[in-house]
């Protein structure tokens, strides 16, 4: 059997069970390209190491590489389509996993402010347009990829509510606004009706000429306002930036705070902010509470109240 028709056969498989499999099949069709033309017998366990080795420092991804084609042989052996399997059994020491940066409120108010000159005359992309994208992806935490499909009829400003269709995990949620992203967001719709098409289904964020934002498009504009906002991360030799993802990590780690700070019931909003983001368990949802000081003040800070009303007990 040729090896690209097993990769064909596997990623319908996999569709076909509900999962969107979109990055995993690029990452396939990689790995297609980089073997040609040859048969499922003919893949040699170097071909694979070479693959999962790439040309830079082994990271997460090799791990991730290794996963997905795990899954492929697993495929394969099952249907006989190979006798054995050429992933290697050991796995190279990989380095910590990406902490995510949370940005304090001074540098948010820095990203925002220098938007204008993010977006000069030679960037098809108006500020005002940027600035949105940031304030939905910390205020509503979204994925980048979910506030770059919004249209208008998703944005709902009466009831303060977004509908995030067709995200991750192939799931449909509705997200409610605080005050002041809905005000945001309503003066924001005053701006782009006036330039760009009204129709339901027309994007939300746009390019000057009417299209719809691209992620390459995106990340470029926020690698220069990141720069023009001086928002680094220092003592990692330039590596690991903080990223627009970061910024719905960002917006979930101050809800906790605030939380803590109002004496919320964390036992009964943690659900809810797992819901909030759109994931099928709290472990995902623990991910992106990243142990900032702030963080481990106010918990601390409740904890010793709470020790305190134990002891007088």
């Amino acid at each position: 059997m040729n090896f690209s028709d097993l990769v064909t056969e596997y990623v319908t498989y996999k569709q076909a069970l509900g999962m969107r499999f979109d990055t995993e099949a690029r990452d396939l069709a990689s790995l297609c390209r980089r073997l040609g033309d040859v048969s499922v017998a003919s893949v040699t366990a170097d071909q694979i190491q070479a693959y999962l080795n790439g040309n830079k420092a082994v990271s997460s991804y090799w791990a991730r590489k290794r996963t997905i084609l795990g899954g492929l042989y697993r495929f394969a052996l099952a249907r006989g389509y190979s006798i054995t399997s050429p992933l290697p059994r050991y796995r190279p020491k990989l380095p910590p996993p990406f902490a995510p940066y949370i940005y304090s409120q001074a540098e948010l108010k820095r990203l925002l402010d220098v938007a204008p000159a993010a977006c000069g005359p030679c960037v098809p992309l108006d500020a005002y347009v940027l600035r949105t994208l940031i304030l939905l992806l910390y205020g509503a935490c979204l994925r980048h990829g979910e506030a770059l499909r919004l249209t208008i009829k998703d944005v709902d400003l009466e009831q303060s509510i977004l509908c995030i269709r067709e995200t991750k995990f192939y799931k449909t949620r509705l997200v409610p606004m605080g005050k002041h992203l809905n005000t945001a967001l309503r003066e924001y719709m005053q701006r782009r009706n006036l330039q760009f098409a009204t129709e339901p289904d027309a994007p939300l964020l746009c390019f000057r000429d009417g299209r719809p934002l691209s992620q390459s498009a995106v990340r470029s504009a926020f690698r220069r306002q990141r720069a023009l906002a001086n928002v680094q991360c220092a003592g990692n030799g330039g590596h690991q930036q903080p990223r627009l993802h970061d910024l719905r990590h960002t917006g979930a780690v101050h809800r906790l705070i605030a939380w803590y700070r109002s004496g919320a019931d964390l036992q009964r909003l943690l659900p809810q902010l797992a819901t909030y983001l759109g994931h099928i368990d709290l472990v995902s949802t623990q991910r992106y509470l990243t142990l900032t000081p702030e963080l481990l003040h106010e918990a601390s800070t409740r904890f010793e109240s709470y020790a305190m009303e134990t002891h007088h007990d």
